[in-house]
């Protein structure tokens, strides 16, 4: 078995904080994985609720580990990207069309600032940790972490769209181009969303890395991966969501898989 160790200005091996603050980060992921469990079996109201309440368990679960494994500086680094990233990306794309194409928010997700619901750029920071930290373990560091990770969570994003813009979420006013098997979502949302993630992903991979136990955020990478594939193939009738999502994160999500078991160690 062989062990990764980061040298260099990316190398700060995190120190674990003691008593009852480790679990925080497992309890928030537990409540995001029971949340979303039942919002596949809610009604209409109750999912509008579900959605809002697991967005938050599962941004306060990637930022309380980011605190407690990695540094108050660090965290702040990566929230202050993710969230202002986010928010500023969106406020632009509503504005403008550019990059994700012509779409409108509803008022379903809660609050907005010019035009962007609070939740957005929240959903974009938790989902951003994983990937950034799946791919640094992948591939290393450099240009290879930042198209990985980029790649990972603009995948998300397939599974993402549907699901929203069923909900009513929010709506797309022109839609031309599409990927096939995905009718109401324009192929320029997804290649806006490859783009940006890139961009996303260098900036937060300008970090400090640090080598520490990561089991909160793979376990809700992977079962981002994995409920999502089944909710689209089972309980949402959308056997091509399924496959689009589960073939272009599984191309990451499967050989991180590996080097996390086989190597568990970095």
């Amino acid at each position: 078995m062989s062990v990764r160790v980061y040298t260099g200005r990316h190398s700060d091996r995190g120190g674990a904080p003691s008593g009852w603050l480790p679990y925080v980060p497992w309890v928030l992921a537990g409540l995001t994985i029971t949340g979303q469990i039942i919002w596949v079996l809610a009604g209409e109201q109750q999912r509008v609720a579900l959605t809002i309440l697991t967005v938050v368990t599962f941004f306060l679960a990637s930022a309380t580990h980011a605190y407690l494994s990695r540094g108050f500086i660090w965290t702040a680094g990566y929230l202050a990207i993710s969230l202002g990233f986010a928010w500023a990306i969106e406020a632009v794309g509503t504005a403008t069309r550019f990059p994700f194409g012509d779409y409108t928010y509803t008022s379903v997700l809660g609050p907005a600032v010019l035009g962007v619901p609070i939740l957005i750029p929240l959903a974009w920071s938790m989902m951003a940790y994983p990937c950034l930290l799946a791919a640094q373990r992948l591939v290393g560091k450099g240009l290879a972490t930042v198209l990985v990770g980029g790649w990972l969570f603009a995948a998300w994003d397939l599974f993402l769209d549907p699901q929203m813009v069923s909900e009513g979420a929010w709506k797309w006013n022109s839609v031309a181009w599409v990927l096939p098997g995905i009718p109401a979502i324009p192929l320029q949302n997804f290649l806006g969303w490859l783009l940006m993630a890139f961009v996303l992903m260098w900036l937060l991979d300008q970090l400090p890395r640090k080598v520490v136990k990561d089991g909160v955020p793979t376990l809700m990478l992977s079962w981002i991966y994995a409920s999502n594939v089944l909710a689209a193939a089972v309980f949402f009738g959308r056997p091509t969501v399924a496959l689009w999502g589960a073939v272009c994160m599984g191309i990451v999500i499967i050989p991180w898989w590996w080097r996390a078991w086989s190597q568990p160690q970095w």
